[in-house]
């Protein structure tokens, strides 16, 4: 059983973000049972593609009792005696996460996630599922996600299906413009009442994001030149490792940071005493989905706030480099500030003031 707005979701995932073929094998991950309903009709449409569906249910609780009790070799061995070598014989990944308490693993030890990330989360994610499968991840709509929303349950349900079966070769074409002007820029300035900061995104390269990886979608991302940030940055709530942030202030200077302030300094210290990259920035990107106007505590969606930026914390993405690596990609989101290209004002607050990047403003693009 499920909805026709999972059976839409379903065709376009399988569709547009994944593409997937006949014949291919792809695994469908859903990490709590909420969502099963987008399993099943997933399940259902990857046969009639005569592909391979390879179904892993999870179970949030038992997850968190594995990452509390988890080491070094515990997770080496699981990454090497199960889930590498299937990962490597993917040629499409969905991950749903419909787990409804986000701040489930708010109490698993720093040397724990650490283990995790480094034996686990790096080997079978970031280095063989990112880098050689085509994928996707999104959430499912719930009651707990709503009340982290402040929506009513069936308004966010339709909010969540507006957003993520938005019209994403319309965005794609809208960010074309936006693109080409960032390959020509060197420095990047956010001024606002939160940041000032400044860095060089010189030679570097530039991803649109429009459903290929992250459902809902919109942003396009590349990384600052790794020494080349410099300043200070408040960001919106956000929540890592399931310990919540009602805001994260860094202070940088030549790439790394050199002082912060946040609502939870125990925690974020840890966060950044994770390695060396943990202090250094691995991405910088455009927030430009048009439905998604405020931070719900989910970073699949915060990230894509029109008018928003993350700079982002720890591992660059082998696609947009710049050197750094690290156990953490930690995705911060600063909503609403000027933006400079080379000294010239491109976004004011929230709305793109370049004629040419006009039709990203969701005035335009809606219409």
């Amino acid at each position: 059983m499920y909805t026709p707005e999972d059976r839409q979701l379903a065709k376009q995932l399988l569709n547009h973000s994944v593409e997937l073929k006949e014949g291919e094998n792809i695994m469908l991950q859903l990490i709590g049972l909420n969502g099963i309903g987008l399993i099943r009709a997933l399940t259902e449409e990857v046969r009639s593609r005569n592909a391979h569906p390879f179904i892993k249910i999870e179970d949030p609780e038992i997850n968190r009792i594995l990452l509390e009790a988890g080491d070094d070799a515990f997770w080496e061995n699981q990454a090497s005696a199960d889930q590498l070598p299937l990962m490597k014989q993917m040629d499409a990944f969905i991950g749903i996460r419909g787990a409804e308490n986000i701040y489930e693993n708010s109490s698993v030890p720093k040397e724990a996630n650490k283990s995790y990330s480094h034996k686990f989360l790096n080997p079978v994610h970031f280095e063989e599922r990112v880098n050689n499968t085509k994928w996707a991840v999104l959430r499912y709509p719930s009651a707990a996600f709503a009340m982290n929303a402040k929506m009513a349950t069936e308004r966010f349900r339709q909010f969540y299906y507006r957003a993520c079966l938005f019209d994403y070769n319309r965005l794609f074409e809208a960010m074309k413009p936006l693109e080409a002007l960032l390959r020509k820029t060197d420095m990047i300035q956010l001024k606002g009442e939160g940041p000032d900061i400044s860095f060089s995104v010189k030679g570097q390269n530039w991803i649109p994001c429009y459903g290929k990886r992250n459902i809902p979608d919109g942003e396009l991302f590349s990384s600052p030149v790794i020494d080349s940030v410099n300043g200070h940055i408040t960001y919106a709530p956000s929540v890592y490792q399931g310990k919540p942030f009602e805001f994260v202030k860094l202070v940088v200077k030549d790439g790394v940071v050199t002082d912060f302030d946040s609502s939870n300094n125990d925690a974020l210290e840890e966060i950044l005493d994770t390695d060396e990259g943990a202090r250094r920035f691995g991405e910088f990107s455009f927030g430009l989905n048009p439905i998604i106007k405020e931070p719900m505590y989910d970073i699949l969606f915060d990230e894509k706030i029109y008018g928003s930026n993350h700079l982002t914390l720890g591992k660059d993405y082998e696609i947009a480099p710049n050197g750094n690596s690290s156990n953490i990609h930690w995705d911060l989101v600063c909503i609403g500030a000027d933006v400079y290209f080379d000294g010239e004002l491109v976004r004011k607050g929230r709305e793109f003031v370049k004629e040419e990047l006009r039709r990203l403003n969701p005035s335009e693009i809606l219409n």
